[in-house]
């Protein structure tokens, strides 16, 4: 790694401890060469009201999505991002956000499909770093032109589809939405219509495990032994996750990957609003998983 991990304790049981950074290690290593920090937030307009000194911002819809074709960003696009963000391919790069680190988690999974070797989350996010009152700024950094090579997006690597999760129904397939979406109760209704449903409910099958127990009320992620008793029940390999567009369920999938070394854990980023409003893809509603009761 090109830069030493964060010794903290509390990380030492996790599979992949050095996928995680703590507040301290991140404010002693603002600047370090090596070391290259990211916001990524739900709020987009958080970066512009104080963010960690020399954190770059990474809309992950806007920097990396195609609204033509409606997937990410190809291998061309993702260069010219890092380049014009000045990170390089060798580069440590520490990812934080609101909201739970979920867009955050999101955007060091796609930093996963490109190949990025070298990319950890800030426990406890934006939040923890502005309840600690550490340093901010409002001040734009301007890094020099990187010289990232071009990179392809592999989407083997952990991302599943749509037509896999239909295929592969019974088997370990995990959704990671509020019990009331996947009971089809909440009609959610969200502002941006790109993401609106048609139907509620979940994909037949699916088990749930709403992505908030990962984390303690402070947003850092719960004990390994917490994580255990809440994923234990889970295959130790070949798991699929889902939530509603991708970004939650990233969330799991970094914790069932790094946090506790599930094997072949991949991200249905179609998720609910691709299978919702898909025509006669089977769902189920209620709270407990099994046959689906409705076909449309």
């Amino acid at each position: 790694m090109p830069v030493a991990p964060d010794p903290h304790p509390a990380f030492g049981s996790y599979a992949v401890p050095h996928r995680l950074v703590t507040t301290e290690w991140l404010s002693a290593n603002i600047g370090v060469p090596g070391v290259k920090i990211i916001e990524s937030n739900d709020d987009i307009l958080l970066y512009d009201i104080g963010h960690v000194p020399g954190a770059v911002k990474i809309d992950w819809r806007g920097d990396l999505s195609d609204p033509v074709t409606r997937d990410y960003v190809d291998g061309r696009r993702f260069t010219e991002l890092m380049r014009a963000k000045g990170i390089q391919r060798e580069d440590t790069v520490v990812i934080y956000g609101d909201r739970g680190n979920a867009q955050a988690a999101h955007t060091a999974w796609i930093f996963t499909l490109f190949g990025h070797e070298d990319v950890r989350l800030l426990d406890g996010g934006r939040d923890a770093w502005i309840s600690e009152e550490r340093d901010t700024t409002f001040d734009l950094p301007y890094p020099s032109p990187g010289d990232y090579p071009h990179v392809e997006r592999d989407d083997t690597v952990a991302r599943a589809f749509r037509d896999e999760v239909l295929a592969r129904l019974g088997g370990p397939l995990v959704d990671v939405r509020s019990e009331q979406e996947y009971s089809g109760e909440l009609e959610d209704k969200p502002l941006n219509q790109d993401y609106a449903t048609l139907r509620g409910g979940h994909v037949p099958t699916a088990v749930n495990i709403p992505w908030t127990q990962a984390c303690n009320s402070d947003g850092r992620f719960r004990s390994r032994a917490e994580l255990d008793e809440v994923y234990g029940a889970l295959p130790a390999e070949d798991l699929v996750v889902y939530s509603r567009v991708g970004e939650r369920s990233s969330h799991t999938w970094f914790v069932l990957t790094f946090l506790l070394g599930r094997r072949s854990v991949r991200n249905y980023d179609g998720s609910w609003i691709e299978w919702g409003n898909s025509v006669r893809l089977p769902i189920a509603q209620g709270t407990e998983p099994g046959v689906p009761n409705r076909i449309i």
